[in-house]
């Protein structure tokens, strides 16, 4: 893991990888979960049985926001900024879900720092996100986002 002293640290890191995350398992239960909080109840998500007899492999698919919802997850297992009182979400330039997961694939993240720009009391990082699929060569999930990062 990537250790940074401060906010404004991370400048030297644009254009570079950051890291990888380790490896998370995106389990059935997990998709239910995720299908329960947010009302997203389609049977490519969560029937079983029908996934079984009618999706290519067999298996339920993790809804794509589930995916990019993990980035909260893996992103602290590639990176952590020690001397910051907090970071906010500031939004997305862009999302793609380019492949499905499986219910019991593992993921990992990629990232790699596009862009930091100096704000009043800290910066504002602009991160490439790319997510794995194991075993896979397309990624499932490529994402810009952005977030502030205050000392």
């Amino acid at each position: 893991m990537l250790e940074i002293e401060t906010p404004a640290d991370m400048a030297q890191w644009v254009g570079k990888k950051l890291g990888t995350s380790e490896w998370y398992t995106v389990d059935q239960r997990t998709i239910d979960l995720f299908a329960e909080a947010t009302g997203d109840h389609q049977w490519i998500h969560i029937d079983t049985e029908r996934a079984a007899r009618e999706l290519p492999g067999g298996k339920t698919i993790a809804h794509g926001f589930l995916t990019l919802s993990l980035l909260p997850r893996l992103s602290p297992l590639v990176y952590r900024i020690k001397k910051r009182s907090r970071a906010l979400n500031y939004g997305s330039n862009k999302v793609r879900f380019t492949a499905m997961v499986p219910s019991g694939s593992r993921v990992r993240l990629h990232l790699t720092l596009k862009a930091c720009e100096p704000i009043p009391g800290g910066v504002r990082l602009t991160m490439e996100n790319e997510m794995e699929v194991e075993g896979n060569t397309r990624p499932c999930l490529v994402a810009e986002t952005l977030s502030q990062v205050y000392d």
